[in-house]
């Protein structure tokens, strides 16, 4: 049975041109699947039924999964199941008569302005690295970048005349994000008084940010400094760099954004994925109510 999931990971990675996230996903999933069916002793996928699927599922839900885990499992079988019936490896596809598993999403946690401002301004500036680390901070709130996004910018991604940057997310999909004079600002001190002291002639590859190394940034570096100067600014919350994200998103909302433009900036293929973010902003909006209305 491996060797079917082995020729559908092989078309999300080179045909469907999928992240590599996403096929190792769709690829742990299925595993964990036929490891039930083994222990089932049903070792043909023709043999696999919907009440099969339904005692998965079952099992999955006794060991509280979340329901986006729940629901992602439901996602790789489902399209698992179609590939091998448009290819003939089964003479009926038994997830077509399953329903989907509804969703309870939880809203990701956002930050003020105030807060956003607190830790942007928390940086020693007169370090190398300090101004290192307020570029990087700055770009992150100004431009919703992901930190795979991050770390992989190059210099010649930079449009500062045109006030934008090339981005190149999830799928390699390209997407032009304009840039915040702010961010503009401080990546042109960066580049002036940081960069060429951390650059390493033979290792830096023109990527925009690096290490005391001369090498691009790790994520987990990104996700170390965004805790340090978030204890540092005082704020009480469990920050990580994806939290810029969400508050870049929701404040260009709460101020009045179209959403199928914050979903072209964050790059989201599906606009049901950005529409989340409507959501926070309107409990934004009840708790204001609630907070200033003399009856609220």
């Amino acid at each position: 049975m491996e060797q079917f999931i082995n020729e559908f990971i092989t078309i999300l990675r080179y045909e469907k041109n999928l992240s590599e996230n996403s096929v190792l996903s769709y690829q742990n999933d299925l595993l964990k699947f036929v490891s039930f069916l083994n222990e089932n002793n049903i070792d043909d996928f023709d043999l696999v039924n919907s009440k099969i699927i339904s005692q998965y599922f079952e099992l999955q839900r006794k060991s509280n999964i979340s329901t986006a885990t729940s629901a992602r499992y439901m996602t790789s079988i489902k399209k698992f199941f179609q590939f091998l019936e448009e290819n003939n490896y089964i003479n009926k596809n038994p997830t077509i008569v399953l329903s989907k598993v509804k969703i309870s999403r939880k809203l990701p946690d956002v930050l003020s302005f105030e807060e956003i401002d607190k830790i942007l301004n928390t940086p020693n500036i007169n370090e190398i690295t300090g101004l290192r680390d307020k570029a990087i901070l700055e770009l992150l709130y100004s431009s919703g970048l992901r930190v795979s996004e991050l770390i992989n910018m190059k210099i010649g991604d930079l449009f500062f005349d045109d006030e934008i940057i090339r981005v190149l997310g999830k799928g390699s999909k390209e997407r032009v994000v304009p840039i915040g004079t702010s961010a503009i600002y401080w990546i042109k001190k960066y580049l002036l008084n940081s960069r060429p002291f951390l650059e390493n002639k033979m290792k830096s590859q023109n990527y925009l940010f690096l290490n005391k190394r001369g090498t691009k940034l790790s994520r987990m570096f990104i996700w170390q400094i965004v805790d340090k100067y978030s204890k540092e600014a005082g704020i009480n919350k469990e920050v990580h760099p994806h939290i810029f994200r969400h508050s870049f998103a929701t404040h260009l909302l709460e101020g009045g954004a179209d959403l199928r433009a914050v979903q072209e900036m964050l790059g989201h293929s599906d606009i049901s994925t950005t529409q989340i973010y409507t959501h926070i902003d309107r409990n934004y909006i009840k708790q204001v109510h609630r907070d200033h209305h003399p009856r609220g």
